[in-house]
């Protein structure tokens, strides 16, 4: 059994840690609810370009547009969402997984734009080829970052150094639930799913007037538009995900502390007790022996 003196020095480090825990849980909290309300204020806009660009594909027919174009996938590329830090239970681990799984299946060859240092690493790592990586990007998600991504996959699209290109990261369900994904972002198909303007039905949907640019044109500057969106949308989903993901590792970890400490006080009572019980046995025995 250990003595007293190490149960007392364990009990000490795990309660110092455990303060470590729930000042962690309590600032990725403020994070979460931050990073929460940027996804969810974003998410109508998303919706709606997503509406916007199913329409005009749809009404705009046959187009000619280079982001469009389907070529054999004879080289892919990923670009892979994650967290520059860990301390977040299988967030990160989850959509490497994901990564892995669905490039390990693709016959292409495979690129990869690593966001995220945990990405960047560990793709690193196994031999993957990374054309561009962003780190450290903060809390704070820029719209610009969105934006220089995908200048990068549209030029090397449009140059057919890529034949199609995905958008792996964690989709933001609640502070519980958040699911790795595999969405593609090229050739950008249009949306069928997305609902009709309010008033607008079928017959509506498909009649269009281009004034004064053509179909053709207007598709040559939405793209890129609901491109950048899908992306930006991408980096705000994973952000609210890492820190609800570590805020309930935080909280976990700290009620594990807790039970720790429970435990080594308990066992610091019996040694103690114990201690107690050898002492008044040493000194009966004792006094039994003087008599």
């Amino acid at each position: 059994m250990a003595s007293l003196r190490d149960i007392r020095r364990r009990i000490k480090s795990t309660e110092n840690m455990q303060k470590i825990t729930k000042a962690m849980k309590a600032v990725s909290a403020a994070k979460m609810r931050k990073a929460q309300e940027a996804v969810i204020s974003a998410r109508p806009y998303a919706k709606r370009i997503r509406g916007v660009m199913g329409r005009i594909a749809a009404a705009s027919g046959s187009v000619n547009d280079p982001l469009l174009a389907v070529r054999e996938p004879k080289k892919v590329a990923y670009v892979i969402i994650t967290g520059d830090q860990g301390l977040c239970g299988g967030f990160n681990s989850n959509v490497i997984n994901m990564a892995n799984k669905t490039m390990k299946s693709d016959s292409a060859e495979v690129s990869l734009i690593a966001v995220g240092r945990k990405s960047r690493d560990f793709f690193r790592r196994t031999g993957y080829k990374i054309d561009a990586e962003y780190i450290g990007l903060g809390n704070d998600i820029k719209y610009s970052t969105a934006r220089e991504i995908n200048s990068i996959i549209v030029n090397k699209y449009s140059a057919a150094e890529y034949d199609a290109v995905y958008l792996v990261y964690s989709q933001f369900v609640n502070i519980l639930v958040q699911n790795p994904v595999v969405m593609k972002l090229l050739p950008a198909d249009a949306p069928t799913d997305a609902p009709a303007a309010e008033g607008e039905g079928q017959a509506q949907k498909a009649n269009y007037i281009f004034e004064p640019d053509s179909p053709q044109q207007v598709l040559a500057q939405l793209m890129p538009t609901y491109l950048e969106n899908a992306i930006y949308q991408g980096l705000l989903e994973s952000k609210a995900g890492e820190q609800s993901a570590r805020m309930t590792a935080m909280e976990n970890s700290t009620k594990s502390a807790g039970d720790i400490i429970d435990s080594l006080t308990l066992s610091m009572n019996r040694a103690r007790q114990a201690a107690i019980t050898s002492e008044i046995s040493e000194i009966v025995g004792g006094a039994a022996a003087l008599e």
